[in-house]
């Protein structure tokens, strides 16, 4: 089986999304063979001679829709591109390709999820909605699953989508230049991550702990412990119980 990871976008906006994917860790996973990034652009998909993408609500109301062809559209062509057949999505077998839509009204995203992800080797299309969301019958027509990044509003699924995909790729094996670290960050057990400090040993007034100067490792472990079960105590202390 092919160890690289296909990740798709399709996105009104391609161009910050292209540029947040060839930076940092994403483009050296890239530069490593371990994923690959496709980024569609909605608007070639689009109605006619302007490519439109959006139109009014049936019914009233504020904003524009994502009119169902030109996402239908570039649907087809990613399946295509990705040889994964309609078929393949409609007769009950477990789809081959995984479709997220992201929105604020889907299962909000966890680590938990980014390690499933990153174990299952499906690619991963995510359709990065705008204004006021996508027709409603590209959802009933598709295995879509509706994720969220957490309780609020964003203006499109780029963000989102973007926060996925690296939470993803991070965790795949190689990508990370120590292997350990996903183990080791907030979330992966059940308390955050512990504070981090580096040079200078003292910063207007503020010295860093003797403990972690010290060179034993025991006692740093044990600090480094206390301190990440402190904050997660103060912060969120649902993740003790």
């Amino acid at each position: 089986m092919d160890s690289c990871r296909t990740f798709v976008v399709i996105t009104l906006f391609p161009e910050p999304v292209l540029g947040m994917l060839n930076s940092s860790i994403l483009k050296k996973a890239q530069d490593k063979g371990l994923v690959r990034f496709i980024v569609l652009n909605l608007r070639d998909f689009g109605n006619g001679r302007y490519r439109s993408t959006d139109d009014y609500p049936y019914g009233g109301g504020g904003g524009m829709i994502l009119r169902p062809e030109p996402v239908f559209r570039a649907l087809q062509f990613a399946r295509k591109i990705l040889d994964v057949p309609l078929e393949d999505t409609q007769k009950g077998a477990p789809p081959s390709l995984r479709i997220v839509y992201p929105t604020p009204q889907g299962q909000v995203f966890h680590q938990k999820d980014a390690w499933a992800w990153s174990l299952d080797p499906r690619p991963i299309l995510f359709l990065a909605g705008h204004y006021e969301g996508i027709d409603e019958r590209i959802l009933l027509g598709n295995p879509i699953e509706e994720w969220s990044a957490g309780d609020y509003v964003l203006t499109g699924g780029e963000l989102p989508s973007l926060s996925m995909i690296d939470a993803v790729v991070r965790l795949l094996p190689g990508v990370l230049s120590d292997p350990q670290a996903p183990q080791k960050e907030t979330f992966s057990g059940e308390m955050f991550d512990y504070p981090q400090y580096t040079r200078p040993p003292v910063f207007e007034g503020m010295e860093v702990p003797e403990v972690l100067l010290s060179g034993n490792h025991a006692r740093i472990v044990q600090f480094r412990r206390e301190k990440a079960r402190e904050k997660t105590l103060r912060v969120r202390p649902e993740l003790l119980e």
